[in-house]
């Protein structure tokens, strides 16, 4: 018997050759078609797609030669394309959902096997485990049929979501005004899906972007892994700095998570990006209503809630949680700590390219670079400065550190008082002066401390308290 497939946070990711393996990816296809034709969603299709990891395209072939198998039509991108891009094709075409066979962040050693449901979002847990639970054990008895033989019995057809996707962004943000703003943008694709996107979106005008790494390289060389946070940034930071930019961004593996590097050439953390969409979306678009955020990000969004009088609801990681919740409650953005951002009118789901844009829009309307943006949102909310370390660990030290970690119950860290400890999804510590948690991941081998505090000095103290608190 076959180990069983779970999926973590967002989908299923696992080492190319090891346990990613095309019988593996075939078993997970036969999920799928089976949990569609369950809940009778068969006849409208779904949408396969890939991005630019090693053999992508040859998993999603696989994917789309069971589908089709079951009777299921196909809609097969022809070419490498970010998650965000796959989902807006299920609303679109109207289809069943996506399978997206991308690794999104992971190293270069991972693949990965995602599912989105027919409104274009990240799945929730009920229905993973429906997926989970009809993925057979016989891995070498899935049906399959030829990609030709589907084709030819109109069973698949070659779709390209680029086009419309581009032009629904169009709707969104007044490109005409950006391509006239006369900004100098450095764009950092990291080898990944969205490699063009933004060049495409504002070509034309006096708005210069260069790219960096937008050509395919499924090594992801000069990275430890293709997510755009500061350690993995510095040819961006170089080439804004060398070009004299006003901004540089960067977009993921998948393209669905954004990292913004200021006209100094200095990082923007994940925290201050979601503060100033926010800000953005509140103050620039004047929209009013929810916003939606992770455990593991700021406390800013409260913050910003309590000032604009609009509620803030607070999720586990992962937009699995993150989508419904603004579905369920109109939220007009949504963002999580990894660099993932949602906003109304769009999908409930993380988009790096049109949250570049609107990083952009909010530079061009306010007239200002990202540091004075920064200081800008701070004169409104406070100083926040935030931090995070990745340790990597075995799944047996995960176990021990994780029973160590819940058992502890410490009334000071690094000097700060604990007024409260939440374990909605790791162990959170409220402190004097902001939190710290610790978690781990749901989608690789690592467990991470965060922490976000009003005092800067005190961030690296804090980390490695709770180091010393797990004993790692």
């Amino acid at each position: 018997m076959s180990a069983p497939i779970k999926f973590g946070t967002d989908g299923w990711r696992a080492i190319i050759g090891e346990e990613f393996t095309f019988a593996n990816v075939r078993a997970c296809a036969q999920g799928v078609a089976s949990y569609v034709k369950g809940v009778g969603l068969a006849g409208r299709g779904l949408v396969v797609g890939y991005d630019t990891r090693f053999a992508s395209e040859q998993f999603a072939a696989a994917v789309a030669e069971v589908v089709a198998a079951n009777g299921i039509g196909v809609y097969f991108c022809p070419r490498p394309a970010p998650t965000p891009v796959l989902s807006f094709a299920i609303l679109q075409r109207q289809a069943a959902g996506a399978v997206i066979i991308t690794a999104s962040h992971n190293a270069a050693l991972y693949s990965g096997f995602k599912f989105r449901p027919d409104y274009g979002g990240s799945a929730p847990p009920p229905v993973l485990a429906q997926i989970e639970a009809a993925i057979p054990n016989d891995r070498e008895r899935v049906p399959r049929i030829p990609l030709k033989e589907a084709k030819a019995t109109g069973l698949l057809e070659i779709h390209d979501p680029r086009p419309a996707y581009l032009m629904h962004l169009g709707k969104l943000v007044e490109l005409d005004f950006l391509r006239s703003a006369g900004l100098k943008v450095v764009v950092d694709s990291m080898h990944g899906a969205a490699a063009g996107y933004l060049r495409s979106l504002l070509r034309g005008g006096r708005t210069a972007v260069r790219e960096i790494r937008a050509v395919r390289n499924p090594l992801f060389p000069g990275m430890d892994n293709p997510e755009p946070i500061e350690r993995n940034l510095g040819p961006l930071m170089r080439a804004v700095k060398g070009a004299n930019a006003d901004v540089g961004l960067a977009t993921d593996g998948d393209g669905d998570r954004l990292g913004v590097i200021n006209e100094r050439g200095r990082f923007i953390d994940q925290l201050q990006t979601f503060g100033l969409l926010a800000y953005y979306v509140l103050e620039v678009r004047g929209e009013r209503g929810p916003l939606v955020k992770s455990i593991t990000t700021t406390s800013m969004i409260t913050r910003l809630g309590e000032l604009y009088g609009v509620p803030v609801y607070e999720t586990p990681v992962g937009f699995k949680y993150l989508g419904p919740k603004m579905t369920e409650t109109g939220a007009v953005v949504a963002g999580e700590e990894s660099g993932g951002y949602s906003f109304k009118g769009h999908l409930p789901e993380r988009d790096g390219v049109l949250s570049g844009l609107y990083f952009l829009d909010l530079m061009a309307r306010r007239r200002k670079r990202p540091s004075e943006l920064v200081e800008e949102l701070q004169a409104k909310v406070g100083l926040h400065y935030y931090d995070r370390v990745d340790i990597r660990m075995s799944e047996a030290e995960r176990s021990r550190v994780e029973e160590r970690v819940k058992a502890s119950r410490p009334a000071e860290i690094a000097g700060l008082k604990v007024r409260d400890i939440d374990m909605t999804d790791g162990v959170r510590y409220q402190l004097d002066g902001g939190w710290a948690l610790i978690r781990f991941s749901g989608t690789e081998p690592l467990m991470r401390i965060y922490t976000e505090l009003m005092d800067e000095m005190l961030v690296p103290k804090v980390l490695a308290a709770c180091r010393k608190l797990v004993g790692v």
